[in-house]
């Protein structure tokens, strides 16, 4: 297995698979996934003859469970990290969920300072900000991350087998197609990961006022969301980032669900390719 070490000794497990002169993909994962999440997309974009890469992020998957670190600052300069490590240059960067804070908060400190990222996805991501605040009156209510945090210290392997099972894919949904075996694979990687680190991100994805991030973004970037997102509001998500973003394009799906790059995979690659391409 392949990893980097970070400035502050934390090692990062990644994936890099296909030519080293194609041009490179690199993926952001939810909370609280690995690199895995991203299995379609990473062969679908291999077998179109892209370089892919994605990392685990700190404390989850097969990356180290240190103790401390647990915020888009350092999420994003793990990212970074990686970047440099690869020495990857004129990337097209893609975050789902929490990954899209990351790749939110990368572009905007490292990616575009540095020259080195081209584009950027977000999809079904958690900027500019989850929680309601006088500011940001739309958001979801603190009780309801404190509620996250409870279930999940409580009863973590329990919290994450609802999770997968019920509103993440919209299994709850009348007429659902409820699969096992995508439940099954998003408890796996969760399990995999450290509680303290997914303890801490909750925080880290829902107390994280990203404005600022989106503001300084310039490079074209395409925000997906669907409609029917009970994870993570479109209101309060999507619909402000494309508004906030210099360059942004807004795409939205009727009926998909938080964790429509899985079971909607067919529609989401053609959509990226069809951004990548261009």
């Amino acid at each position: 297995m392949s990893f980097i070490t970070t400035k502050d000794g934390t090692e990062i497990f990644y994936k890099d698979w296909g030519r080293k002169d194609a041009r490179p993909i690199m993926f952001h994962h939810g909370w609280p996934l690995s690199s895995d999440d991203w299995d379609a997309q990473m062969l679908f974009f291999l077998s179109n003859g892209y370089r892919v890469v994605a990392h685990d992020r700190r404390g989850h998957g097969r990356s180290a469970q240190v103790a401390d670190g647990h915020d888009m600052d350092h999420y994003a300069s793990d990212a970074f990290a990686v970047v440099e490590a690869l020495n990857l240059r004129n990337v097209v960067h893609i975050g789902h969920s929490t990954g899209g804070g990351e790749v939110a908060r990368y572009v905007a400190k490292y990616g575009e300072p540095t020259g080195r990222v081209a584009k950027a996805v977000l999809v079904s991501a958690v900027p500019p900000l989850m929680l309601k605040t006088e500011a940001n009156p739309e958001g979801l209510s603190i009780e309801i991350f404190d509620g996250f945090r409870t279930a999940l210290a409580t009863n973590r392997a329990q919290f994450f087998r609802d999770v997968a099972a019920g509103p993440f894919y919209g299994f709850n949904r009348d007429g659902a197609n409820v699969q096992e075996g995508i439940i099954q694979n998003w408890w796996r990687q969760g399990m995999m990961g450290s509680a303290k680190a997914h303890y801490d991100g909750i925080r880290a994805f829902s107390e994280t006022d990203q404005t600022a991030d989106l503001e300084a973004i310039s490079v074209p970037t395409l925000v997906l969301h669907g409609q029917d997102d009970q994870i993570v509001p479109i209101a309060d998500s999507a619909l402000k980032s494309a508004k906030l973003l210099k360059n942004g394009t807004l795409k939205t799906y009727p009926g998909f669900s938080h964790g429509m790059l899985t079971v909607n995979a067919d529609v989401l690659n053609a959509d990226l390719l069809a951004f990548v391409k261009v």
